[in-house]
């Protein structure tokens, strides 16, 4: 797993900026986001797992895992449909599936080239593949790019995380927690990470 290097200059700056990352930070030690390291896999782990539990998500994928020899594009794009079916994925998920895989292989998602380009130039390359939605994109570049100042405000965990740290429960609109979140830029990611361990102490990892 690789960890970013920003991660204690951030920790020390929300601490600083803000008395509930003050309160938070200290509660989980030495946890830090982590990525996984590949971008397809990464990707085809989020679409296997839109709109099914944890626990779902994990079975059908370690058998759709099994099927071709490495998970990458090309052996992907080989896979029966029905095999893949047969795995526990709805024919949307193939279709979603099949369609990342093809974005990779032809050269339409520019791996190389994510280095360079801004937050916004990544997310709009991500959602032009079926399947992936602006919230889907931000987690990629959390998880996997490790950018340190996505904010997603599509995110019912970052939401709620904000209501019950910030407002005592009370309810929060999108420019509440905007609000709240500009004492955490530039690491808005890193504010975001604390406040999910906040409500679900166990890391996610995509």
């Amino acid at each position: 797993m690789i960890t970013p290097d920003y991660w204690d200059e951030a920790c020390k700056h929300l601490a600083k900026k803000d008395r509930v990352m003050k309160r938070l930070i200290p509660q989980f030690g030495d946890a830090c986001l982590e990525s996984r390291g590949d971008a397809f896999v990464t990707l085809a782990r989020s679409i296997v797992g839109q709109q099914i539990s944890v626990k779902a998500a994990q079975s059908v994928w370690e058998r759709f895992a099994d099927l071709p020899r490495r998970m990458n594009p090309g052996s992907v794009l080989k896979l029966k449909v029905d095999d893949m079916r047969a795995a526990g994925l709805s024919a949307r998920k193939v279709e979603y599936l099949v369609d990342l895989a093809l974005h990779f292989d032809n050269g339409q998602v520019h791996v190389d080239s994510w280095k360079d380009m801004d937050d916004e130039q990544i997310i709009a390359e991500l959602v032009a593949i079926r399947g992936i939605g602006r919230w889907t994109a931000e987690m990629f570049l959390m998880f996997h790019l490790m950018r340190p100042n996505v904010l997603p405000l599509d995110d019912v965990g970052l939401i709620n995380g904000i209501s019950k740290n910030y407002f005592s429960g009370d309810p929060v609109s999108r420019s509440d927690a905007r609000e709240v979140a500009m004492a955490w830029a530039p690491y808005c990611s890193v504010g975001t990470w604390y406040i999910w361990r906040s409500l679900e102490p166990v890391p996610v990892a995509y």
